[in-house]
């Protein structure tokens, strides 16, 4: 007769995983509850995935002719069009990804009363709707750049890359952050609709920067401005989109490279911490929900 030999399986507190590892772990769970949003979005919609061209349009349109045409924006920038619409879709990126992450845990509520599975799934899949939502402003975005001239080298292409890395991770770092929070308080859910709201005109994707720095008292708040994440994310899908068409000399940010490397610690650090808060209160999800 031969011995056996026991595995012996470390204790885990229930309804405690390992954070963002166990969503890797469960990339085809992470798929279906995309699917299922994607779905449950556009039930009974005739235009369906339309929207994400129309409502972008239609942003658009109202920021050009307000900004571009009657306040003369579009002579004293190059290509404005292109330049508007390439922090458009980063600010709409930003958004909903932000805004659908902090709603998500309490809006799967029913789901999470009755199994367990890993909270994080939920604001995870919410960012990853929003990048689905963001490709056809990505594909509007690179036809109206080819029009104008786009012609990217390398460097300009990873300034894009870059923008799109700092805004996925700010918007689910702040996502875990506000969607932990707002099943205890739901009052975040109004907090996020002021901060996109504020994002909009504190990053430069209306106007161009030097408008701010030539308006500025001391150099100190132009650096101020800079740190904001979103800010560099914008400068450097400037740099990716429209750069490369313009025809004339054009003025780079002070230390575009420099401050979008901050920006993207940045928004590690912010993961870092949604994800230590949402850890910390997942434990009460279903009881509070």
């Amino acid at each position: 007769m031969t011995g056996s030999t026991t595995v012996e399986t470390p204790l885990v507190e229930p309804g405690r995983g390992q954070g963002l590892l166990d969503v890797f772990r469960n990339r085809y769970l992470l798929r279906l509850i995309v699917k299922k949003e994607v779905r449950v979005r556009y039930r009974g919609s005739v235009l369906g995935m339309l929207w994400s061209y129309v409502k972008p349009a239609v942003q658009f349109l109202v920021f050009f002719v307000a900004l571009g045409v009657f306040l003369e924006l579009n002579k004293g920038t190059e290509d404005y069009a292109v330049y508007l619409f390439s922090g458009i879709v980063v600010i709409n990126f930003f958004g909903e990804g932000f805004s659908n992450a902090t709603r998500s845990v309490v809006g799967n509520a029913a789901l999470i009363r009755k199994i367990y599975l890993p909270r994080e799934l939920f604001p995870v899949s919410s960012l990853w709707v929003s990048a689905v939502h963001f490709l056809p402003q990505l594909v509007v975005l690179l036809v109206g750049a080819l029009v104008a001239g786009w012609r990217p080298n390398v460097a300009e292409l990873a300034a894009g890359v870059l923008g799109f890395l700092i805004v996925s991770l700010l918007a689910l770092g702040l996502g875990l952050l506000f969607g932990a929070i707002n099943v205890l308080y739901r009052d975040a859910e109004n907090f996020v609709d002021l901060i996109v709201m504020v994002a909009t005109w504190a990053s430069p994707v209306l106007y161009p920067w030097n408008k701010v720095y030539d308006n500025l008292p001391f150099d100190w708040m132009f650096v101020v401005y800079q740190l904001n994440p979103l800010t560099a994310a914008v400068e450097l899908f400037h740099y990716c989109f429209w750069y490369p068409g313009t025809t004339g000399p054009v003025e780079l940010p002070p230390n575009m490279w420099t401050f979008g490397y901050i920006a993207l610690g940045t928004a590690l650090l912010l993961l870092v911490l949604g994800q230590s808060v949402f850890r910390r209160l997942e434990g009460r999800f279903a009881q509070e929900l």
